[in-house]
């Protein structure tokens, strides 16, 4: 749920970056990080274990502009991918706004994909949440490596209810930016 800010005239959102293990969630906001002008993001908070993998989140306060005289920010976090951190990920997801899911693209990530997806409702549903009442937008990610599912196969399994989705490669960067822009453009239709 959005937070608006009457007295400092800000907008804060909250999207959120779901998926399985290592499919490149951190690798998308340290690629924005690296990318938006100083004077546009807060610091980049990231909790990591010994095996490099983000245990509770990253949090990148990201300012895109004004909207109707307002400021808006957009608070970007990512869950740990491995189910069994289960808590941390269902209080990440408490008062999202949006939905990034981070889809690893390799054939044998593929069952990972689908029980991080069933895992992402099951959460959102004990928010009071549906993923259809909160814009999602779906990422392929890691499209260059050799053994990946095409597209329609990921589409059919994992995004049966239609969202958008961008292919991506987030270690270059590619489908990253676009993925956020449409994400925030989601998220700020829903303020009407």
């Amino acid at each position: 749920m959005s937070l608006i800010n009457y007295s400092s005239r800000e907008i804060n959102c909250k999207i959120v970056y779901y998926g399985p293990g290592l499919c490149g969630k951190t690798t998308n906001l340290q690629h924005i990080y690296s990318r938006v002008p100083q004077e546009t993001r807060g610091k980049m908070i990231s909790l990591a274990t010994e095996m490099d993998r983000t245990l509770f989140f990253d949090f990148l306060p990201l300012e895109l502009g004004q909207i109707r005289g307002f400021r808006t920010r957009f608070h970007l976090y990512t869950v740990p991918g491995q189910v069994y951190y289960n808590a941390s990920r269902k209080l990440i997801l408490k008062g999202v706004d949006g939905i990034v899911f981070v889809a690893d693209s390799q054939i044998d990530r593929f069952d990972a994909n689908v029980e991080s997806l069933v895992n992402m409702h099951d959460n959102l549903a004990e928010h009071g949440l549906a993923a259809e009442k909160i814009p999602v937008v779906m990422q392929y990610n890691k499209r260059d490596l050799p053994r990946v599912v095409s597209v329609g196969d990921l589409e059919r399994e994992l995004n049966p209810q239609g969202s958008p989705f961008y292919e991506a490669v987030a270690l270059r960067g590619t489908g990253v930016f676009d993925t956020l822009k449409l994400a925030c453009k989601l998220v700020l239709k829903t303020l009407g």
